[in-house]
């Protein structure tokens, strides 16, 4: 058994009209920056992971969505070094803007086949393959 805190963090595969997949790249400063990752972030207290994935969508973003355009595709577990994360994927295709760059980070929209061209943290690597088979 280890001591590692869980960390519970909510993502969000954001789908566009052509079928492509959000990604953001981390900002210098934070922790595994140039890294590529879903939009999304830690659950608060007092939080669901469906309530964490529409706000951070608008604080990250400026994207408006609602639980019922919400479909929970898969998680992730991993293991970091200090904690253990636990990673619910959401996949979105409706929702409200245009999305935003608001946090500082760089978006792009990728095509679910060529996600493996953009390194990602060790969590949300093993997602890939469920968004190729979905999308």
């Amino acid at each position: 058994m280890g001591d590692k805190k869980v960390v519970l963090v909510s993502a969000c595969a954001l789908v566009d009209a052509d079928r492509r997949i959000l990604i953001a790249q981390r900002p210098a400063g934070k922790s595994m920056a140039g890294l590529w990752e879903f939009p999304g972030g830690k659950v608060e207290a007092g939080e669901t992971p469906e309530d964490a994935i529409i706000r951070e969508l608008q604080e990250e973003l400026g994207i408006i969505t609602q639980i019922a355009c919400l479909a929970p595709l898969t998680f992730a577990s991993h293991a970091y070094e200090t904690f253990h994360l636990l990673m619910p994927l959401f996949i979105c295709r409706r929702y409200q803007g245009v999305a935003q760059p608001l946090e500082g980070q760089t978006l792009k929209w990728v095509e679910p086949r060529k996600l493996r061209d953009y390194p990602m943290p060790p969590a949300d690597e093993p997602l890939i393959p469920y968004l190729i088979d979905l999308v």
